[in-house]
């Protein structure tokens, strides 16, 4: 005989065809609410992951890992800072760059971040090169006195490329007729588009010598750094800083926008959370299909326990065709979750050709393509706690079936 004869007789009655169909349509329900509800969460979870991935490149395209900052002066020898910071194994790049606030004027007037980089060695920390729609950065180098604005920012002032703009510095200049505001009068060689509010409407980039003539700088204020694991940046900064001789302030990229990725982070376990809730109410629509089985059987458990099968023999046979059912719906859930989120940009195109839709305006939001990134440590917490669930649903109809008297079920047989 087969054994375990748990397992055997389990895999009997679901084989076996049911005198009541009924049962069996409460099964196919059972499977395919699973099936949904674990579907949903790979996706949602998967968008998720996928929207938390995008707005983090973004981020990380205009914002380095990690930044060494003088405290109220320059980087006094930051060649030799850039060597020391390229010997660091984990240092990927490493570039020097002059920020500060300003007032710029145009055909109208806005504030802005005024940020020197080193056009050469920008792109080793940063992809706004990557992001110019008009121009190119490597202009910034060959012009005196250029200036690359934001989208939102070019707009705002009313400028483009070609036209001036007027930089004033928050510091004033002592002149027989008075104290007058710093200023200089820039060329727009280049405009970028990131898709971040914060920096397309509030970022200008120089050169690294303009900005220090403009402020009258004797160097840097900083060193900015690209390394191989951004989650360890700040150690790896402080490190560094320890080794140039200077009172530095490090910073990494999570302390700027801490609250965002918390934000973001409470957003999808609470979104696990909900969805959880939603596949533990599918895996305990079993409980009615167990108790349905369990009524049908009694006179086959009665015999089973007239023959000598222990009640929790009893127990084990009832929970095995729960499970078995509770899998295959998991097993359904997962394919069709792992496949609907590896396609599903494909997917929302191909509605949105079809039936002239459109879900995300470029017009309206900054990312308009719906993005998904699979984590396969996502589908295994989603399938253990799926499984979980429909285990935790079978026991009570198998406690029940392991409780059943022989003398009382086979009565009127």
């Amino acid at each position: 005989m087969f054994r375990p004869l748990e397992v055997f007789i389990g895999l009997r009655y679901t084989r076996a065809k049911r005198r009541n169909h009924f049962i069996s349509f409460i099964s196919l329900v059972s499977i395919l609410g699973i099936a949904v509800g674990v579907t949903a969460l790979i996706t949602v979870i998967s968008v998720m992951n996928g929207f938390q991935k995008e707005l983090q490149d973004r981020i990380l395209g205009m914002v380095s890992h990690a930044t060494i900052e003088g405290v109220d002066e320059t980087v006094r020898d930051w060649p030799g800072a850039l060597k020391l910071a390229h010997a660091n194994a984990h240092v990927l790049g490493a570039a020097p760059y002059v920020e500060r606030q300003a007032m710029l004027q145009g055909t109208r007037v806005s504030g802005a971040i005024i940020r020197g980089v080193s056009p050469d060695l920008e792109s080793a920390v940063s992809d706004v090169g990557a992001h110019m729609i008009r121009g190119k950065l490597a202009d910034l180098a060959s012009s005196h006195f250029g200036i690359v604005l934001g989208k939102e920012l070019a707009a705002t002032l009313g400028v483009d490329v070609g036209d001036f703009v007027t930089v004033f510095a928050p510091e004033f200049s002592a002149t027989p007729i008075g104290a007058i505001p710093r200023m200089k009068r820039f060329t727009v060689v280049g405009i970028f588009e990131v898709g971040m509010q914060e920096y397309d409407s509030g970022l200008a980039l120089t050169s690294l010598q303009d900005a220090q003539t403009l402020y009258r700088l004797d160097g840097p204020t900083g060193i900015r750094l690209k390394l191989d694991d951004m989650f360890q940046a700040y150690p790896i900064g402080k490190e560094l800083a320890g080794h140039l001789g200077q009172y530095y302030r490090v910073t990494d990229w999570m302390q700027g926008h801490s609250n965002f990725f918390k934000a973001v982070a409470m957003e999808k376990k609470v979104m696990f959370l909900i969805l959880s809730l939603i596949v533990a109410v599918a895996a305990f629509n079993l409980v009615s299909t167990l108790v349905m089985l369990v009524t049908d059987k009694q006179a086959d458990i009665a015999i089973l326990r007239t023959l000598g099968q222990s009640p929790a023999s009893v127990m084990g046979t009832f929970m095995v065709q729960g499970v078995l059912v509770g899998t295959l719906g998991i097993a359904l859930g997962v394919f069709f979750g792992v496949v609907l989120s590896l396609n599903l940009a494909a997917i929302v195109r191909w509605i949105e050709q079809t039936f002239h839709v459109t879900f995300l305006s470029p017009d309206v939001y900054y990312i308009s393509e719906l993005p998904s990134d699979l984590h396969w440590n996502d589908v295994i917490w989603i399938t253990v706690t799926a499984f979980v669930f429909c285990t935790l649903a079978t026991l009570y109809p198998a406690l029940r079936a392991a409780k059943t008297e022989p003398a009382a079920a086979l009565r009127y047989e």
